[in-house]
C-alpha cells in the first residue's frame, strides 16, 4: 500500500513536540510554587503531595473547589493580555474554599486551545504561578490540550482545581450567625471574573474592542483587572478572631451568594456600600437597572464577613492593617431576604 495518503498527528493539528517544549519552558516557573510536600516534578502521570503534616490536625477536613474564568477570556484574547487571567483562575477557586476557612494546599489547571501558541500559553501559566504564590499554594500539575477542528486556532478555555484543608472545629459555615450580626465587606479590584457576558455586550462593538482611547483604557485599566485573592488576609485574620460566616461574591452577585451562608430564618440588609467608579460608570453610561446589577456584579465588594457586633471594630481595624479596603456594609435580620438600600 502506498504511504502517500497517510496523515500524521501533527498534520491533523496536534503538535506533541511543541507540547513537550511547552512543559520544558514552564518547569522552572511552576517549581517556584513548590514546597517540601510536593513530591517529584512536573510532567508525571500524577501529581504527588505528601499530607503527613495532617497528623498535626485533630480532625482535618479536606476542601476542594473548581472553577473557570468565563467569557472574560474573550477580552483577554482581544487585548492580547493573557497572564492576568491565570491569576483570575486561581482566585476563583481559592476564594471559594477560603469561605470555610480553608488553607489552599495545591492547585491544578486545564487549558484547552485550538492551537498551542507557546508565548501565549507561557503567559497564562505565569499568571497561574503568580496566583498560586498570592494564595501560598503549590501548582502541582495540569493539562494542556489542543483541540484542532473543535476550537478555532486563536481560542482557549481555562479550568482550575484546588484542594485545601481546615481543622473541623475551626470550620466556618455560618451556623452561629444571628440577627443583628455585622456584615463587613472587602473591596474588589473590579468585576473580578463575573458578569462578563453582559460587559462584553455593553463595551464591545460587534465583538471588537472599543474604538475610543477613553473606552479602551476603561476596559483595560478597570474592567480587566485580575480577581483579588483574599487568602493571606483571611487566614491571618481567623487566627486572631472568631468569624461566623464568609461569602465570596461571585456569579449571582449579592442575591445568590449571601444566602448560601445564612441559617434558616436569617436575612441581610445591605445599607452602606462604597462608591465604585467602575460600577457607577457602567450604571450611568448604559442605564443599567441597579437591582439587576446587584444580582450580576460584586459592586465593589469581593468578599464578605459576618461577625459579632462586639468584634466589628477590632476586625475592621485588623483588616485595614493587613492592607484591605474595609467597609461596614450592613447587618443580618430576620427577614430571610437580601435587601439593598
Amino acid at each position: 500500500m502506498s504511504n502517500s495518503n497517510k496523515v500524521t498527528y501533527k498534520e491533523a493539528g496536534v503538535d506533541t513536540e511543541k507540547g513537550q517544549e511547552f512543559v520544558k519552558r514552564i518547569k522552572t516557573n511552576v517549581a517556584s510554587t513548590h514546597n517540601k510536600n510536593v513530591l517529584g516534578g512536573l510532567g508525571g502521570f500524577a501529581a504527588c503531595y505528601d499530607v503527613g503534616f495532617l497528623k498535626s490536625y485533630q480532625e482535618p477536613i479536606l476542601l476542594s473547589g473548581t472553577d473557570g474564568v468565563g467569557t472574560k477570556l474573550q477580552i483577554a484574547r482581544l487585548l492580547d493580555i493573557h497572564d492576568s487571567v491565570g491569576i483570575d483562575l486561581v482566585a476563583m477557586c481559592v476564594n471559594d474554599i477560603l469561605v470555610n476557612g480553608g488553607k489552599p494546599l495545591f492547585f491544578q489547571d486545564y487549558i484547552a486551545c485550538g492551537k498551542l501558541f507557546l508565548p501565549r500559553m507561557e503567559a497564562i501559566v505565569s499568571g497561574i504561578v503568580k496566583g498560586c504564590q498570592l494564595a501560598d499554594c503549590a501548582l502541582v500539575g495540569g493539562e494542556t490540550a489542543e483541540h484542532p477542528g473543535v476550537m478555532p486556532d486563536d481560542e482557549y478555555d481555562l479550568a482550575g482545581f484546588v484542594v485545601g484543608v481546615v481543622e473541623k472545629q475551626k470550620m466556618i459555615d455560618g451556623r452561629t450567625i444571628k440577627v443583628g450580626d455585622s456584615i463587613i465587606g472587602l473591596g474588589s479590584s473590579g468585576p473580578h471574573s463575573n458578569g462578563f457576558s453582559l460587559i462584553r455586550r455593553l463595551l464591545l462593538k460587534d465583538g471588537k474592542l472599543p474604538s475610543s482611547t477613553a473606552e479602551l483604557d476603561f476596559l483595560k485599566d478597570h474592567i480587566f483587572q485580575p480577581t483579588k485573592i483574599y487568602v493571606k488576609t483571611i487566614l491571618s485574620l481567623i487566627e486572631k478572631f472568631s468569624i461566623k460566616g464568609m461569602v465570596h461574591i461571585t456569579g449571582g452577585g449579592f442575591y445568590e451568594n449571601i444566602p448560601r451562608v445564612l441559617p434558616k430564618g436569617i436575612g441581610a440588609e445591605i445599607t452602606h456600600l462604597p462608591e465604585s467608579y467602575v460600577f457607577s460608570k457602567l450604571e450611568k453610561d448604559y442605564a443599567l437597572d441597579r437591582h439587576d446589577m446587584y444580582g450580576t456584579f460584586n459592586m465593589g465588594i469581593g468578599y464578605i464577613l459576618v461577625v459579632d457586633p462586639s468584634h466589628t471594630d477590632d476586625v475592621m481595624s485588623e483588616l485595614k492593617s493587613l492592607g484591605e479596603d474595609v467597609y461596614l456594609i450592613g447587618k443580618t435580620n430576620s427577614t430571610e431576604k437580601i435587601t439593598i438600600k
